[in-house]
């Protein structure tokens, strides 16, 4: 069994590559490992080979890590917003990935604590053809960008996106390209983004290519993702 150590060091080597190709440095894009299902003491080994951010879809798991971890790892909320869970989201996340709508927006910075820094927000963008998927249509983007940005406690960071499944490599770079552009026109209109986390174990090479600067890694660190912890 290869170690998170090794698999770290492949993951590099893949995204130094991508970056090559995009030309720009490997080191502007930031590594969140998906440590959902996995236990605290396999992420405190992904924290010891150097990793400090991670992404967890399950409050009620991630706070029981977080709780043990926190003074030693950024977290990011990356799974989907549910109104009866903003509240502990605001209370223990650093980040929140996966914002699409004004209402949890505002749940979020009512409830983010005062005596913290901001909660650290990007908005989820709905892939195309949208179906039945999660997330804020390019359409509705500039209004619900400009909404958080006005709220209190909360930093617009930038774009979050999960493609649909099974495209194929040129159906998936005119996706990554497309979210690109958005976040591009967001910019242009004057907020100050910074983060655009787009690409998974599988094609994170592409969204590096396409201008990602975060992706999320789960597989390719950790190996086969055990049973959900509940």
């Amino acid at each position: 069994m290869t170690s998170i150590t090794e698999n770290l060091a492949v993951l590099r080597e893949r995204m130094a590559r991508a970056a090559v190709t995009a030309g720009r440095p490997a080191a502007d894009v930031t590594i969140v490992a998906v440590s959902k299902t996995q236990p605290v003491d396999t992420v405190r080994a992904a924290r010891d080979a150097g990793l400090g951010h991670f992404g967890e879809n399950y409050v009620q798991e991630a706070v029981a890590k977080i709780t043990q971890l926190r003074d030693a790892a950024t977290w990011h909320y990356i799974g989907g917003v549910q109104a009866n869970k903003t509240r502990a989201i605001a209370t223990h996340f650093d980040w929140v990935q996966t914002v699409a709508s004004p209402r949890i927006a505002e749940r979020l910075a009512a409830q983010r604590p005062h005596y913290g820094a901001p909660l650290q927000v990007c908005l989820q963008v709905q892939p195309e053809p949208a179906a039945a998927r999660s997330g804020v249509a390019g359409a509705d983007l500039p209004a619900l960008a400009a909404t958080v940005a006005g709220l209190p406690r909360l930093r617009l960071r930038g774009l979050m996106f999960m493609p649909l499944p099974g495209l194929d490599q040129q159906a998936l770079r005119a996706e990554f390209r497309r979210v690109r552009r958005l976040f591009d026109a967001l910019r242009a209109a004057g907020h100050d983004l910074d983060t655009l986390s787009m690409g998974m174990s599988e094609d994170l090479g592409i969204a590096i290519e396409e201008g990602s600067t975060m992706v999320r890694v789960g597989t390719a660190l950790f190996g086969a993702r055990p049973s959900q912890a509940g």
